[in-house]
């Protein structure tokens, strides 16, 4: 989880997904707060992976590792894109 695929994979995906935010915010309108806040958290953990940076306590290793970066930022795409695919 921690070679060098991975923290590009981290980096390009929060890349995206923060400049989707910041671009086109309508795609989160339907979002609520709670949930917003889970896929910002799995943006910044993609980000602190995604550069290289190594939590020492295993706490903040979980919180910002890239397990959990993964499956947040995919929340966030798959209720982002949700209303475009399926309908409204």
């Amino acid at each position: 989880m921690y070679t060098r695929l991975a923290r590009i994979v981290s980096l390009l995906s929060a890349s995206v997904l923060a400049t989707l935010i910041t671009v086109y915010p309508p795609a989160i309108g339907r979002l609520s707060h709670g949930v917003l806040t889970l896929v910002i958290l799995g943006i910044c953990a993609g980000f602190v992976h995604g550069v290289g940076f190594d939590p020492e306590t295993r706490f903040w290793r979980v919180i910002l590792g890239p397990v959990s970066a993964w499956v947040l930022m995919g929340l966030g795409f798959v209720l982002i894109a949700k209303p475009y695919f399926i309908g409204a």
